[in-house]
C-alpha cells in the first residue's frame, strides 16, 4: 500500500468512527455516507473556482456531516416499503444528488442565511454563562426519573422551565426577540406554578393531578364515557361549593388545584385565573404588567411588529435573568441535595465560577 492509500485509509477510518461517535443511525450505510462526504470534500476546489465565494468559508465536517446523513436517512425512511437501502443508493446519480443538495444547505442554512437583528450574541457572557448553567442544569435533570406526574411531578415542571430558558436564550442569540417575549411568559408561568408547589407541597400536588385529569376529561381524553361523567359530577360539585358557574368550568379546571393552598379563597381580590390566582399566590405579581405585554405579543398585536428590538431584547433578557435566579435557587435546594457527592461538588464548582459572573451581568443590564 502507497502513501497516498494509507492516507485514504486513515482518513475514511477516522470519518466511520466520526459516524459512530456522533450516533448516527445504524441501518444507514456507512460506505456510501463516507462516498459521498469524500466527493463533497473532492469537488471543493473546483465547484470554488465557479463560486469564489465558497472559498472564503472553511467546511465544518461535522456539520456537512449531518446534513449528509440525514438527507440520506430522510430518503430511506420515505422509501421504506418501496425500495431497499441496496436499492435507493444504486440509482444513477443519487449520491451526486446527495452531494449537491448536502453542500448546498450546508453553505446556504450555516453561512448565508438571513442574519437577523441579534442584540445578543452567544459568545457574550451575558448569554454563553448562563446557557452554560442551564446546559449543565438540564443535564443533572435528565438523570432523574420523569415523565410519571404521581411521582416525578416537581422534576416535570422543573425540567421544563429549564427547557423553556434555554429556548429563550437561543431566541434572543438569533434575533427572535419578540418571540422570545412570548416564551418568557410561559416559562414565568411554569415557575409561579413550580414555586407554589414547591411551598405547599403535597395539599397543592394532589390537587395539581386531580386538575389534570379534569383536563383530560374536558378534552375526553379519559378511558370511558363513564369515567368523564363522574369526573363532571365531581366538577359542577367542587364549583358549586366555591359559587361559581357553569361558564366558569373551563377556568375552573385550569386553575382550581389552587384551593390545595391553605385560605386561598381568604387571599385579597383572589379568582381563579393566572394573574389574581397563581401570579398572586408565588408572590410575583410584581411581573403582572410585563406578564400582560408578553401576552399582548403572543396574541399578535401591533407590539409583535413594532416593539423596540434591543430595548425587547433587553428587557427579556432581565426578566429570564431574574427568573433563572429562581429557579436555581429552588434546584440547589430540592435536586441537588440528591446528586451524587461527585455530582454535587461538580455542580457547586461551576457555581462558584460563574454565579458571580452572572450577578455581575446581570447589574450591567440594569444599569447598576
Amino acid at each position: 500500500m502507497d502513501n497516498l492509500e494509507q492516507t485514504e485509509e486513515i482518513r475514511k477510518q477516522g470519518y466511520l468512527e466520526m459516524l459512530d461517535a456522533i450516533g448516527v443511525r445504524e441501518d444507514l450505510d456507512r460506505e456510501f455516507l463516507y462516498e459521498v462526504f469524500s466527493s463533497v470534500i473532492d469537488n471543493l476546489p473546483t465547484l470554488a473556482q465557479s463560486y469564489p465565494l465558497i472559498a472564503s468559508f472553511s467546511v465544518n465536517a461535522l456539520q456537512l456531516t449531518y446534513y449528509i446523513v440525514s438527507e440520506h436517512g430522510f430518503y430511506v425512511d420515505a422509501n421504506k416499503g418501496h425500495k431497499t437501502q441496496e436499492e435507493i443508493v444504486d440509482q444513477p446519480n443519487y449520491a451526486s444528488m446527495i452531494a449537491s443538495i448536502a453542500l448546498d444547505k450546508y453553505y446556504t442554512n450555516e453561512h448565508m442565511a438571513v442574519k437577523m437583528d441579534s442584540y445578543a450574541s452567544k459568545y457574550n457572557p451575558t448569554f454563553s454563562t448562563v446557557d452554560l448553567y442551564l446546559n449543565f442544569i438540564l443535564r443533572m435533570l435528565s438523570r432523574f426519573r420523569s415523565g410519571e406526574p404521581e411521582r416525578t411531578l416537581l422534576i416535570d415542571v422543573m425540567n421544563t422551565s429549564f427547557k423553556l430558558a434555554r429556548c429563550v436564550t437561543s431566541l434572543l442569540e438569533n434575533g427572535y426577540q419578540t418571540e422570545a417575549f412570548s416564551t418568557w411568559r410561559t416559562l414565568h408561568e411554569n415557575e409561579c406554578i413550580l414555586s407554589i408547589l414547591v411551598h405547599y407541597k403535597e395539599p397543592v400536588a394532589k390537587e395539581y393531578l386531580k386538575h389534570m385529569r379534569y383536563g383530560e376529561a374536558f378534552r375526553k381524553g379519559l378511558g370511558s364515557k363513564e369515567e368523564t361523567d363522574e369526573c363532571f359530577v365531581q366538577i359542577k360539585e367542587e364549583m358549586r361549593a366555591v359559587d361559581l358557574k357553569s361558564k366558569d368550568m373551563k377556568r375552573f379546571i385550569e386553575y382550581g388545584w389552587l384551593l390545595g393552598v391553605p385560605n386561598v379563597m381568604e387571599v385579597e381580590n383572589f379568582k381563579f385565573n393566572f394573574r389574581d390566582g397563581v401570579q398572586r399566590v408565588a408572590g410575583l405579581s410584581q411581573y403582572s404588567k410585563l406578564y400582560e405585554m408578553s401576552s399582548e405579543i403572543a396574541h399578535s398585536s401591533p407590539l409583535l411588529i413594532y416593539a423596540p428590538k434591543e430595548a425587547t431584547s433587553r428587557l427579556v433578557t432581565l426578566a429570564l435573568y431574574e427568573s433563572f435566579f429562581r429557579l436555581e435557587k429552588l434546584f440547589s435546594g430540592l435536586f441537588v441535595v440528591t446528586a451524587s457527592e461527585p455530582e454535587q461538588l461538580a455542580y457547586l464548582r461551576m457555581r462558584d465560577l460563574y454565579y458571580q459572573e452572572l450577578t455581575v451581568a446581570y447589574n450591567v443590564l440594569k444599569g447598576e
